[in-house]
Formats: structure tokens, sequence, C-alpha cells
């Protein structure tokens, strides 16, 4: 499993949410780059950032937050947060992401979505299922989706998806644990999409359960800055 470390961006700075409210943020650096080459440092290799600006504004705001990191690393990154066009996927993959992450507009225009992974080929995206209570959210999770989790998924794997990360917005930045139950869920009814898990991942013991009920992947935040998981346990657990 893929242990994939997560920089949220508000103003150039590293950031975290609570439960997706930008009212209840918590600056942890303002410099993501060194915290970028922290992760490099440690022998990660992933790295998953969110442009909170851009999600909420409805278009790329930190890319050259994006350039910097790219630039002074070798983490393979995927970036997510304000994609709407073709020329937006194309600006991020030439600032240095390896893959863009679709949230939104998976939901809203997923003909649009289909253009850009015939362009691009899927295996350059990862799709980010934002859910609270088995629906949808979009928007920086502001709106409803009108679409349950299950059935989202379900229209990814007929473009041809399968990197596929979930985040149960209710345990994000929460630190009381992930949404086993959920991934088991999801698991068992679409066990050919790589899963990454996100949100509320505290523990190296939430770690391993997700391993072990099949995720391919898990994005940690939070327990990371907060010291309740060190870099050094994740490096071995790699």
């Amino acid at each position: 499993m893929t242990i994939i470390p997560a920089i949220d961006i508000i103003d150039g700075k590293c950031v975290r949410l609570t439960k997706g409210d930008y009212a209840q943020q918590k600056i942890y650096n303002e410099n993501p780059v060194e915290v970028a080459k922290q992760f490099a440092d440690t022998g990660l290799e992933r790295l998953h950032i969110v442009d909170l600006d851009g999600a909420k504004a409805g278009k790329i705001i930190n890319l050259s937050v994006l350039e910097a990191i790219a630039s002074a690393t070798g983490l393979v990154i995927d970036f997510g947060g304000g994609i709407k066009n073709i020329n937006d996927v194309a600006s991020i993959f030439n600032a240095g992401a390896s893959m863009a992450t679709i949230g939104s507009l998976a939901v809203k225009h997923p003909e649009l979505l289909e253009e850009w992974l015939m362009e691009f080929g899927a295996g350059r995206f990862l799709i980010g299922a934002d859910v609270l209570d088995g629906k949808i959210k979009i928007s920086g999770w502001l709106e409803d989706g009108g679409i349950d989790i299950f059935s989202f998924i379900g229209k990814m794997i007929g473009l041809g998806v399968t990197n596929i990360f979930c985040t149960d917005i209710s345990k994000d930045g929460a630190m009381e644990g992930p949404s086993v139950q959920l991934y088991k869920q999801i698991m068992e009814q679409h066990p050919e999409i790589n899963l990454i898990a996100s949100g509320g991942v505290t523990t190296m013991d939430d770690v391993t359960e997700l391993k072990a009920i099949g995720c391919s992947g898990a994005i940690i935040g939070k327990a990371i800055y907060e010291g309740n998981i060190t870099l050094q346990q994740l490096l071995e657990f790699n």
C-alpha cells in the first residue's frame, strides 16, 4: 500500500481544515516547499496537493506552489483544486504534476472528463469521491452532488478510471479514525479499482487496517502535522 502525504494550500501556505470547514483552518507551515522536501528527504515518493483556494474559486490559484515543489523534489505529485478545462490539465502537467485530481467536475461534467481521459490517458487521473452520509459532495464540499458514492464509482469505472480516492468528510481532520466500513463496502462492490483512503487516518493501526481490507493507498495529512504518525513510521511501513 502506498502512503501519500497531503499538502493543502490556502494563500500559498500549508494548512489543514477540520471536516472541510474553511473557517476551521490551521496553518502548519508558511512554506509548503519545505514540507514537501521533508517528505522527500524521508524517502516517501508520493504527494497529494490540494489547492483549496482553487477548489473554492473554481479556478487554479496555487500553480506556482506546485511548480516550486516539483522543481525542488522528485516526488510523484497529484494535484487538484480548480481544474476546469483541458488547458488547466495541461498546465498542471507542465508544472510538474504526474496526475490530475478531479472531483466536482467528474460529477457535474463527466463528458469533459471523458475527453481528458482520451487525450492524456486514464492513468494520469485520480478521481476524488468526497462523501458525507453516503452522498457525494462537490465544490470544495460545499454542495450536494446529487449522487451516491457507489453509483458515482460505477460511472467512473464505466469511463475506464481505476484510480479513485474516497474522503469521508465527517472524518477528515477530526483525528477519529478512517471510514473502514465504507471502504470495505466499496471494495466489495468494486474490487477492480485502486482505492485510496482519505480522511481520519490517525494512527499506524489505521494504516495497517486499511491495507488489510484492500486499499491500495492512504492519504495522510493532519496525523503527520500533529505528530500522531511520524515520517519514520511511514517509511518503515512502505
